[in-house]
């Protein structure tokens, strides 16, 4: 393929997945790392930390319902009350030193705070989960979590489902049924 048609199709791939890093695109256009990054300068598209950051401060001010220190990973994309999705790097600290398999319980965390994050509300709860771990995670792998409203029953109750990638594969999902609750119920001032 000559070079405007793979700088076309470099573009249309970075549109769909923002999170493929050079070495990604590499692999996928079996070229080298350095012709990947020269066509990047020459379109004008940021290196991975730069898109992610631009990404995530765009990003962050719409989550009505959590702080930005209470999402787990960084919040890359919102949509708020439809999508959203969030990057986790897993370290060594996040794994069972035995066999560098992630430990579950921040997985699933990455997910409820982005199916939490994705709702219009100012106060949200998980009320119920469905989860399926379907591949062990190992340190030093990056999570993409990808959040999705799928319906909204009357004003109080959200069902959002959650993908988690490890680059094209898919390791976690979860349906969660969330309520939403005024923030005078959640200070239980309502009796």
């Amino acid at each position: 393929m000559n070079k405007a048609e793979r700088q076309k199709q470099l573009v249309a791939r970075l549109q769909e997945d923002p999170f493929l890093t050079d070495e990604e695109l590499s692999e996928i256009f079996a070229i080298s790392i350095q012709t990947i990054r020269l066509d990047r300068l020459e379109l004008g598209i940021p290196e991975l930390r730069e898109r992610v950051k631009s990404m995530a401060e765009n990003s962050i001010d719409k989550v009505k319902s959590l702080k930005k220190s209470e999402i787990i990973g960084e919040l890359v994309e919102m949509n708020l009350g439809k999508s959203a999705i969030s990057i986790f790097e897993t370290l060594n600290q996040h794994a069972f030193e035995k066999t560098r398999i992630v430990k579950g319980h921040h997985i699933y965390s990455l997910a409820e705070s982005l199916a939490i994050a994705v709702i219009d509300a100012q106060v949200a709860l998980i009320g119920v989960a469905n989860i399926k771990y379907k591949k062990p995670v190992y340190s030093g792998q990056k999570l993409v979590a990808r959040a999705e409203v799928i319906r909204q029953r009357g004003e109080d109750k959200y069902f959002v489902w959650v993908k988690i990638r490890v680059k094209s594969e898919e390791v976690f999902r979860g349906k969660f049924i969330l309520v939403s609750f005024s923030d005078q119920e959640s200070e239980g001032e309502i009796h």
